[in-house]
């Protein structure tokens, strides 16, 4: 193998790529990314210390661990030569922190692999699998390592985008810095990991209320909103990816410029924020689910912003890439980067700005708007017409589908399934997983909307919300009693950090598809069957007899 790696659904053969990624990754970015989160490990010790010290420079380790994890999801970062400085940068910041701990008095006791700092980066990009996961030899607690650090990386994102707009809590972090350490501890077996995996759901829901909290309060409760799904006739900008604080600095700069910015992917959920709505020329939603994108980048005409994971990488024949911009934890070779802002300032987007007002309007893809805003703030303001309409039989089943959308054929089941669902059932989604279904006509129940979007996979806090609130309205012991089955589509670690926080609030009998992880090994799935009612798919019909009855 010159690579290994099985954190997304679509791992080769079901099982693990060992070549090069289907997400189009490269071995050597693969091994550095290993690398990356090797190093990683040994932040955490000693931002740990740094934080029991008081130290400044405790806050760039937390800054570097979150990014760190982030960067290495699916879909995010493709350049090598970035990922080489960045393990290096990573090494050299542990080492400035030891030396303030040292000289305060105040270093503890280090773990012999601590100190690790072994070869170079052209060393690390042929031979860097051998720190990866696979080094574990046990197959059930290589399993649950995996299962914990995939956790780790989807509640890392969440925290990345609290943290941009101001909002941190030091117990995510804690927990992070106590996870990676375990996750190189030889003496914790099976049922000590299985402790933490759980643990890393419950923080995963206090890091997903944390970024609720971050983005209403910037950018107030999300609203029913009908979005535009057509082109205009102004050159434009397309936004994708998920960072809010990205699509404010770019709306802002561009108020005169003559452009229109349009949205795609999970950044359709922006327009269901009040903020954002001043913006006259915040034009609509582009396009689909970000495994579209090549066919819908090629039809924009303009320049596209990529804010976050959900990058595919450009064939040789694409003719947007002088057009194509990164910013944040995205790299792509030969894309322009748009660097961070500095504390207290924003970042410049003028570049991508003047290069929209050269380009020619949008193809016409579509027609007509699509509706959403459905996040647990308007939801509990139609709480009360909800609970009517099930008590009247006019409601009686509520279909969680959230989760991601992916590039597979096996995918068409959501659509189908969606379709197939009968006329009295609700769908609540979250994430891009909704656009298998959301521009399908299945009409409204007295005014309630058959597809109620609660906004980016971000914002799956706001279903368990919803859950809760409907079990105290209808006054049950648990939401298991809720007339709420769970048929979610995972791609990425950002739905394994919502199916763990899910599990954490005692949800059961969780769907989840279209195939389940290749990290699971029989006896961890077994586990999670047992306990937990965990289950895969099978065919729309007997889905919709198991799920719906």
């Amino acid at each position: 193998m010159s690579m290994f790696c099985f954190q997304c659904q679509e791992a080769a053969k079901g099982t693990g790529c060992t070549v090069r990624g289907v997400c189009g990754k490269t071995d050597e970015v693969a091994n550095l990314q290993d690398v990356y989160i090797h190093v990683v490990k040994t932040l955490a010790f000693y931002h740990a210390a740094a934080m029991d010290a008081g130290l400044d420079k405790a806050a760039l380790l937390e800054d570097e661990i979150i990014s760190a994890l982030f960067t290495t999801i699916t879909n995010v970062n493709f350049d090598a030569d970035d990922l080489g400085r960045k393990v290096v940068a990573a090494i050299k910041l542990r080492e400035d922190v030891r030396d303030e701990l040292a000289k305060a008095g105040k270093l503890p006791d280090e773990p012999a692999f601590v100190r690790w700092n072994e070869g170079t980066v052209e060393t690390w990009k042929s031979l860097g699998s051998q720190y990866g996961v696979m080094r574990t030899e046990n197959e059930d607690v290589r399993s649950l390592r995996e299962l914990l650090l995939i956790g780790l990386k989807g509640m890392a994102a969440y925290a990345h985008h609290a943290a941009v707009l101001g909002y941190r809590d030091d117990a995510v972090i804690r927990f992070m810095d106590k996870a990676l350490l375990a996750l190189d501890d030889d003496s914790l077996g099976a049922d000590e990991l299985v402790g933490l995996v759980m643990e890393c759901g419950s923080v995963g829901v206090t890091t997903m209320a944390l970024l609720d909290k971050a983005n209403t309060e910037t950018y107030g409760n999300p609203e029913i909103t009908e979005v535009s799904i057509e082109a205009g006739d102004r050159p434009g900008i397309l936004i994708s990816g998920h960072d809010l604080k990205d699509l404010e600095e770019l709306l802002e700069q561009s108020v005169d410029a003559g452009i229109d910015i349009y949205t795609h992917g999970e950044m359709l959920p922006a327009h269901y924020y009040p903020a954002f709505k001043k913006y006259s020329h915040f034009k609509g939603n582009y396009g689909n689910a970000w495994w579209k994108q090549v066919e819908e980048f090629e039809a924009f005409a303009g320049p596209i912003l990529m804010t976050t994971n959900c990058l595919v990488p450009p064939p040789s024949s694409a003719s947007y890439m002088d057009k194509l911009y990164t910013t944040g934890t995205v790299r792509y070779p030969g894309a322009k980067h748009i660097e961070d802002r500095k504390p207290g300032g924003q970042k410049d987007f003028s570049l991508i700005i003047e290069q929209a007002k050269t380009c020619q309007p949008p193809k016409k893809l579509e027609q007509g708007s699509i509706v959403g805003g459905f996040a647990h703030a308007q939801v509990k303001a139609l709480a009360g017409k909800v609970v009517d309409a099930v008590k009247q039989g006019k409601i009686k089943k509520f279909v969680v589908m959230a989760g991601c959308d992916g590039r597979f054929k096996t995918r068409n089941y959501y659509t189908e399934f969606a379709s197939a669902l009968p006329a009295d059932n609700v769908i609540l989604t979250a994430g891009c997983a909704k656009y298998r279904y959301n521009k399908l006509n299945l009409g409204d129940i007295d005014g309630i909307p058959r597809v109620l979007d609660a906004g980016q996979c971000n914002d799956s806090y706001s279903l368990a919300v919803t859950a809760l609130a409907l079990k105290n309205a209808f006054g049950v012991e648990s939401v298991n009693e809720l007339p709420i089955v769970y048929n979610i589509a995972w791609y990425e670690q950002k739905a394994v950090i919502v199916l763990l926080a899910l599990l954490s609030l005692g949800v059961k009998n969780i769907h989840l598809g279209p195939t389940l992880p290749a990290f699971l090994s029989p006896g961890v799935a077994k586990v999670l069957v047992e306990n937990f009612g965990i289950g895969g798919i099978s065919t729309v019909e007997e889905d919709i007899k198991t799920m719906i009855g």
